[in-house]
């Protein structure tokens, strides 16, 4: 089993790793809270959120498998090396579990939130976990489309196919590599609907730069950490052993730094107003302005 070489690198893992978990953790909540203030979700696209889940779950399930299962640590060996470390760190497990619950969270917000900035009773929070309900949720001009239900109904019928396929064959790191491809996909689509919908508009108005801002440097902080593990052990492995740790990393940081392109350059007009927010009815009369003006263009 493999070991640290140096107690200096070791230690300055453990700080990056953490490092990130705190500032991906604290990514989720500007969103939250700009949503809880304006009582509203409108700007923020739907898509992104329900792909979001998808990519944390089948995340979460990768990183929990591979670090406490001593049969898959077993299975990783045997493929990548009997000596190599396990490239899932329990800074990763904790991020994983916290981004399922605030995606969840940030999904009741959209369910709770209509247009008028009303909320809905507390029992339809429930609904949230209906794909069918969300998927007919509507505020302003935005709904989940058909292309991202679509997506994530594929990618689950995948891994269930992959379930069954596995079990005979006791295949189970193959089985969490499976759900680890299911997240790089995820994380390489879920940007690009948030992406046009600012491009549309012409503005980013209810997205929260705040969130970009900690994923960018949790993206750093992240793909560092591996960096100092590969330096350690004398091994570049860690990288495509733990494929979906590298792509989280190096895809975060190439949209969040197009969001912020976006946020302060191509639409700057839109960001004392989105880290002020205006009251609803004045922001509903903006946004149907931008949407009229992206219409004529």
């Amino acid at each position: 089993m493999a070991s640290w070489n140096s107690t200096h690198l070791e230690v300055l893992y453990n700080v990056l790793g953490w490092l990130a978990f705190v500032s991906w953790s604290i990514s989720f909540y500007p969103q939250v809270i700009l949503n809880f203030r304006r009582k509203s979700v409108v700007g923020l696209n739907f898509d992104f959120v329900l792909l979001n889940l998808t990519k944390h779950s089948s995340y979460l399930i990768y990183n929990a498998s591979l670090f406490f299962s001593s049969t898959v640590q077993r299975q990783y060996r045997e493929k990548f090396g009997l000596n190599e470390m396990i490239p899932v760190a329990a800074n990763d497990v904790a991020f994983s579990i916290h981004a399922v619950l605030l995606t969840v969270f940030t999904l009741a917000q959209i369910v709770m939130y209509d247009v008028s900035g009303a909320a809905s009773t507390f029992l339809t929070v429930f609904k949230v976990c209906v794909l069918f309900k969300l998927c007919t949720v509507k505020r302003g001009n935005q709904k989940v489309s058909k292309t991202a239900a679509v997506l994530v109904s594929v990618a689950w019928l995948a891994a269930a196919v992959c379930v069954f396929v596995a079990i005979p064959r006791h295949s189970w790191f193959w089985l969490v590599s499976c759900f680890n491809t299911i997240q790089v996909v995820m994380t390489v689509i879920k940007y690009i609907p948030q992406v046009v919908l600012n491009f549309r508009r012409k503005s980013t108005i209810g997205f929260s730069i705040g969130n970009i801002l900690l994923d960018f440097f949790g993206g750093i902080t992240n793909y560092f950490q591996m960096v100092v593990q590969s330096i350690d052990q004398k091994s570049w492995i860690n990288f495509y052993g733990n494929i979906g740790k590298t792509m989280i990393s190096l895809v975060s940081i190439l949209f969040d730094i197009l969001f912020m392109v976006q946020h302060y350059i191509l639409y700057p007009s839109s960001k004392r107003t989105s880290d002020n927010p205006i009251s609803l009815g004045e922001e509903s009369s903006q946004v149907t302005k931008e949407e009229s003006r992206s219409a004529d263009v």
